[in-house]
Order: C-alpha cells, then sequence, then structure tokens
C-alpha cells in the first residue's frame, strides 16, 4: 500500500502560481511512477503530468505543455507540480497517483490516489 496526501491547491488569480505537493508513504516510493491529473465538476478526471521513477523522463498534457513542470524528491518521498501562468480553465480538484506498471496517461491504469486538493483560478 502506498498513502498519497496532497497539499498546495487554494484560490489565485489568472497568471498565477501555485506549487501542489503530494507526500507518500508506505511502500519504497522510488519504486512507482508518479501522475497528476485534475478534475472539474461534470468532467471525466484528466492527465496532468507524470514522471518516471527516477525522474529522468516527465510528460505532459498538451493543455499545461510549458507552463507546469512535475519534479519529485525521492529522498523526501514527494512529487510536486508547479503551475505557473494559470488559466481560469485549469480549476479542477487535482489528484497525485502511483503507478507500478508501464507509462500511461489512463487514470485507470494508477494503482494509488491521494484524496485531492483543489486549484481554482479566477479570471
Amino acid at each position: 500500500q502506498v498513502q498519497l496526501v496532497e497539499s498546495g491547491g487554494g484560490l489565485v488569480q489568472a497568471g498565477g502560481s501555485l506549487r501542489l505537493s503530494c507526500a507518500a508513504s508506505g511502500r519504497t516510493f522510488s519504486n512507482y511512477a508518479m501522475g497528476w491529473f485534475r478534475q472539474a465538476p461534470g468532467k471525466e478526471r484528466e492527465f496532468v503530468a507524470r514522471i518516471a521513477r527516477s525522474g529522468g523522463l516527465t510528460y505532459y498534457a498538451d493543455s499545461v505543455k510549458g507552463r507546469f513542470t512535475i519534479s519529485r524528491d525521492n529522498a523526501k518521498n514527494t512529487v510536486y507540480l508547479q503551475m505557473n501562468s494559470l488559466k481560469p480553465e485549469d480549476t479542477a480538484a487535482y489528484y497525485c497517483a502511483a503507478q507500478i506498471g508501464l507509462y500511461s496517461r489512463d487514470y485507470r491504469k494508477y494503482d494509488y490516489w491521494g484524496q485531492g486538493t483543489q486549484v481554482t483560478v479566477s479570471s
């Protein structure tokens, strides 16, 4: 089992920045690729970013590429999502997730989930 706890969400004006954190506990953090997903009301959960176990490879949704940066610190068992130039359409609950399997952007392929943190971007 892996327990994940997100933090760092909040209300920010368009153009602003937020940094989300996801602290992991339980099994060896470095065994898992980590992803960030988001879900707005009435919409399906969507992929935001993913980072490989070692942190050497990162992937982004086209909608956030160039604005968001995913990173991880395996010594601290933490994954981050730096979000810059935020837009109202970025408003959603953001979730971190851990995956033991091969690369995927499908949320159904991820094994463990945090409880989510709300990000609201005002125009």
